[in-house]
């Protein structure tokens, strides 16, 4: 079986897929104002994945060693109910999710881009490394995207589970309907 058929095989059982925030979700750089406040860019693009990916009853989480107002309010708008944040260790809180959704670790993707996310990533049947991540969270990672965070890795990841799970081709046509 070949590399792809081995992640599409593994794609193709998971229930959750979590995303860490900065350097995935975002591109990584934290941009603060004079008056302290923080200001952060999302992909419009990433942000559709996850709506498609949600529409399939695939859950979606994050977990960020951050706190920011404005995480809550992106991931809520998105229809995203699992939001952890000030997560220091992140796979406790991995831990403390799948025990509350009823699923296993075999069930979970994890993407991540710093040494913060390995304990996440180290429990998880399909660890997810974005193609500007650190050299030991690609070292750890099964699946490396094409783009760099907060620059398409996360619809890339999207669209895999997907395709592997059959129901890509189901919500484009959903779009192609209206």
């Amino acid at each position: 079986m070949s590399d792809h058929q081995t992640i599409l095989k593994d794609a193709a059982n998971i229930k959750l897929v979590v995303f860490d925030v900065d350097g995935v979700l975002t591109d990584g750089k934290l941009m603060l104002g004079e008056s302290g406040n923080e200001y952060k860019s999302f992909h419009v693009r990433d942000g559709q994945g996850i709506v498609m990916l949600l529409k399939t009853k695939c859950n979606v989480a994050v977990i960020t060693a951050r706190t920011s107002s404005i995480v809550s309010e992106r991931m809520t708008s998105l229809g995203i109910k699992h939001i952890y944040q000030g997560e220091k260790d992140k796979g406790s809180a991995l831990v403390k999710l799948i025990e509350q959704l009823k699923i296993t670790l075999s069930e979970v993707a994890y993407v991540g881009d710093d040494v913060v996310d390995l304990p996440a990533m180290n429990k998880v049947a399909l660890p997810i490394a974005v193609a500007d991540a650190h050299p030991e969270v690609k070292k750890l990672a099964k699946l490396i995207t094409i783009n760099s965070g907060g620059q398409g890795a996360v619809r890339e990841i999207c669209e895999l589970i997907m395709i592997a799970q059959n129901n890509f081709d189901e919500q484009i046509k959903a779009y192609l309907s209206l």
